[in-house]
């Protein structure tokens, strides 16, 4: 049986979070936490591969105690098991401590594929799935659109690049990164969700799987965001409205000249 692992993360709602204008944090207070919108490609594309192979999913996602919703929603669209990867001792991990960390759990695990989202709302990286498969030694496609699978061990993939996309063969076992507009993920239907209850959420800490001490956590994260602000607002433009090409021009030019680009 094709066994699929995906990785997913809680994250805050981004549509609603703010910064503290003196720390230049994020205040996450009041912000609600949802699944990563780049993730349930990802999962749906996963779910898609159940259906039509009977493949085993399974979703790992790492951070604090309250991520278990997110494996509780999977549970819901129809994944199979979850793991809770936490620990004090990973917290304030950058993306390489990241994805050291989920590596060295996913060596505990089976599997043929390992999908995740191309990236997350709140660090926007696109780094987490790339040095994971890195870490595993694993071939790998990024910003996936579309996979075909050909039942035994070939991918056919189209991914999207900025002059339209490549379609890519890739054998497992491998690792794909996905866009959030892949799929559209599937609800969760009122038998998953009160099947999610019944499942176990497996939870592993520091000393479930071999690990370096100084490559977890804080202190085995090379970057550290300094600071972080909201992009200033833009003073009001001026409209122009029925002028000839020649004096539109000349407006162009004298706002160049005013900014000394020219």
């Amino acid at each position: 049986m094709l066994k699929i692992v995906v990785c997913i993360k809680q994250v805050p709602d981004t549509t609603e979070i703010k910064l503290d204008p003196v720390k230049g944090t994020l205040i996450r207070d009041g912000v609600p936490s949802i699944m990563n919108p780049d993730d349930k490609g990802a999962l749906e594309q996963a779910l898609l591969f159940k259906d039509k192979f009977g493949a085993e999913v399974t979703c790992i996602t790492m951070g604090p105690p309250q991520a278990k919703e997110i494996i509780r929603e999977a549970f819901a669209m129809g994944v199979d098991k979850g793991y809770l990867v936490t620990d004090r001792r990973f917290g304030g991990a950058d993306t390489l401590a990241t994805s050291y960390t989920l590596s060295q759990a996913l060596r505990t695990l089976e599997y043929d594929i390992i999908l995740a989202g191309r990236q997350a709302i709140d660090g926007d990286t696109a780094q987490v799935g790339p040095q994971i498969a890195e870490q595993l030694d694993l071939p790998q496609v990024t910003y996936v659109e579309n996979v075909e699978f050909d039942g035994k061990d070939l991918l056919t993939v189209r991914r999207n690049v900025e002059e339209g996309h490549e379609v890519l063969e890739v054998k497992l076992p491998c690792m794909l990164t996905f866009l959030a507009s892949a799929y559209e993920p599937r609800y969760m239907n009122v038998r998953g969700i009160m099947e999610a209850f019944d499942k176990e959420i497996v939870e592993l800490n520091a000393d479930s799987f071999p690990v370096d001490p100084e490559r977890l956590g804080l202190k085995g994260s090379p970057t550290s965001v300094k600071k972080s602000f909201t992009k200033g607002a833009k003073a009001m433009g001026t409209l122009h409205d029925e002028i000839t090409p020649e004096e539109a021009a000349d407006i162009i030019i004298e706002k160049l000249k005013e900014k000394f680009i020219i």
